[in-house]
């Protein structure tokens, strides 16, 4: 008895306050013992291929039962949040670009032989999108392809609308199992953080990251601008309302689990768990979640943007004002394309490194620095990502009641 009591005391208890203790753990684990710190990353490996393999089969089900289950007349109010979502990946990819202005950056580059295949246009980053939209509903689910999915969800939810309510009431009964199996995945989230903090610290540690303490700071600088700054600038235009609560919020139960996942589609469940408790229609946030998961890339545009703009700097090309506009908006358009796991916007660097001209030889160079850096950077633009859906979903489907 005493045992179960002290379970169900776990399971109630803050995830946050949890999560801040598994953090500590795993910091004092590294530093005690390396070695039982990389053993216990396995921890964090099965948690984060846990919330990817629940999630493309959460999105497909919730989204089909939400559309499936609405009320005659009833919209998903999606156009203002897509357009929040392009204002704030333009947003972010305008502030890199002040930022990189301000500080300069110079990259060491050397010859780095490094097999990869970036997208070599906007056209092709297009045509991928496309592509990714008719997919095959299995593969899609296999792949992890939540464009397909979210596809093959409005598509279902839509024709299902004229089923029999017997039907109906099926698919929500699936879409609420599978969400209590996420919300027992997501319990797990201490245990998961504990193991990939002391794994990723025994691996590689901070002081790998000491020779590019520059490019780093211009990266976080710009991302904290974007959420402490753009963001709730952009939510309070919106809701004409103090922004900070919702914000902090956001940034403290998704970023947090984003910061460690380093991937949005496996912060997809905790998107959506989030969604519920701030008490935002299921309609609206069960689209609105995995979409932002693929096309709201403030973080992507601003790792595009700095890199790049390091890059020209480093080799002493001249970028001026018009031709760093332009940087804004292909790294935007990019970063829209970015998929949505760890390190997915770095190989875009090599298409917006064309507009100057730059050596693919040399982008693929930028590429190897920005996955050095990768410890922090993409975890910080993943944190920024993931909790930016929230924020503007919430914006827009009812936190301004609350």
């Amino acid at each position: 008895m005493a045992d179960q009591t002290v379970l169900q005391k776990i399971a109630s208890g803050s995830l946050v306050l949890q999560i801040a203790v598994g953090i500590v753990c795993g910091v004092l684990l590294s530093l005690i013992s390396q070695d039982a710190a990389a053993s216990v990353m396995l921890l964090g490996n099965l948690f984060v291929q846990a919330l990817k393999a629940v999630a493309p089969v959460l999105v497909l089900v919730l989204v089909a039962a939400a559309l499936a289950n609405q009320g005659a007349g009833h919209q998903p109010n999606m156009r203002p949040i897509v357009i929040l979502y392009l204002i704030g990946t333009l947003s972010a990819a305008f502030v890199a670009v002040l930022l990189s202005t301000l500080f300069p950056t110079v990259l060491t580059l050397n010859v780095t032989d490094i097999a990869m295949q970036p997208p070599q246009g906007i056209g092709q980053v297009l045509n991928n999108l496309l592509f990714k939209m008719v997919d095959n509903p299995v593969s899609a689910i296999m792949d992890g392809n939540f464009i397909g999915i979210l596809v093959w969800g409005v598509a279902l939810g839509v024709s299902l609308r004229h089923s029999s309510p017997t039907t109906k009431t099926a698919f929500a009964d699936v879409a609420l199992a599978i969400t209590m199996i996420v919300r027992i995945v997501i319990r797990l989230a201490p245990i998961g953080i504990f193991g990939l903090v002391a794994g990723n610290l025994a691996e590689a540690g901070l002081a790998a990251l000491a020779g590019y303490a520059r490019i780093l700071s211009v990266l976080l600088g710009a991302m904290l601008i974007m959420a402490l700054v753009v963001n709730p600038l952009i939510v309070w235009f919106r809701i004409r309302g103090n922004p900070y609560p919702l914000v902090l919020t956001c940034l403290r139960e998704s970023g947090v689990t984003a910061f460690f996942t380093r991937s949005s589609a496996a912060n997809i469940p905790v998107n959506l768990a989030l969604s519920e408790r701030l008490g935002l229609e299921k309609d609206t946030y069960a689209v609105s979640i995995p979409l932002g998961a693929t096309i709201n890339m403030g973080g992507a545009a601003i790792t595009i943007t700095v890199l790049t703009l390091a890059a020209a700097n480093t080799l002493g090309i001249s970028v001026d004002f018009a031709t760093a506009m332009l940087l804004s908006v292909v790294a935007a358009l990019s970063a829209c394309g970015a998929s949505g796991v760890a390190g997915g916007s770095l190989l875009l660097i090599p298409l917006s490194c064309g507009l100057f001209g730059i050596p693919n030889e040399v982008a693929m160079q930028v590429v190897a620095v920005g996955f050095v850096i990768s410890v922090l950077q993409d975890s910080a633009e993943t944190a920024l990502n993931s909790s930016t859906d929230v924020v503007f979903t919430a914006a827009v489907s009812g936190y301004q009641r609350h």
